[in-house]
């Protein structure tokens, strides 16, 4: 049986496992932008290219945790700042453009806890992103269709650190 560029992306991630290390987190980088570049001919990416899921699993590793996710945006669909908790997570673009907007949280005896945005990139296709436990992001589609892919060192359906925020009277807020 042939091997795709998934299979590959999986074995060289379970080879380099380990503890959070700004060695791992190179690793994974490098192995999510191979990914980006899969052949046309891998049949999982054109079934991606073809059907534009919402979201679909690619891997959930049963001994290490981690999982690779792949979503469909619309364009100007945006998702509120948000951490990850004690997560960490690798953004991939395939397809599209993803604007990625960074956040600093702070908390202060007049104004409480707020957001102060720090900037914003724009990611595109083969581009990756990285967001350590606690960093704060936010995601808008620009151009749609969008695919990103999601790596991610735990499934978050599990993760109860993490932290969504809400807009306040012009004013990014815990508690979405």
């Amino acid at each position: 049986m042939t091997e795709t560029a998934l299979d590959l992306f999986v074995a060289r991630v379970r080879d380099s496992w380990g503890t959070l290390s700004c060695e791992l987190i190179a690793n994974c980088s490098t192995h999510l932008a191979e990914l980006l570049r899969a052949p046309a001919t891998d049949q999982w990416r054109a079934d991606l290219i073809h059907e534009l899921p919402e979201s679909r699993e690619l891997y959930r590793d049963p001994v290490h945790g981690f999982v690779l996710l792949a979503h469909t945006e619309t364009k100007n669909r945006y998702r509120v700042p948000h951490d990850h908790g004690s997560s960490w997570v690798i953004y991939g673009v395939l397809q599209g453009e993803m604007e990625m907007s960074t956040y600093s949280r702070l908390d202060d005896a007049e104004c409480g806890v707020r957001l102060i945005k720090r900037g914003s990139t724009l990611v595109r296709p083969g581009e990756v992103q990285v967001y350590l436990p606690g960093d704060i992001h936010d995601t808008r589609c620009v151009s749609a269709p969008a695919i990103q892919f999601r790596f991610t060192s735990r499934d978050l359906r599990q993760e109860t650190t993490m932290i969504r925020y809400a807009e306040r009277g012009g004013v990014w807020v815990p508690g979405a």
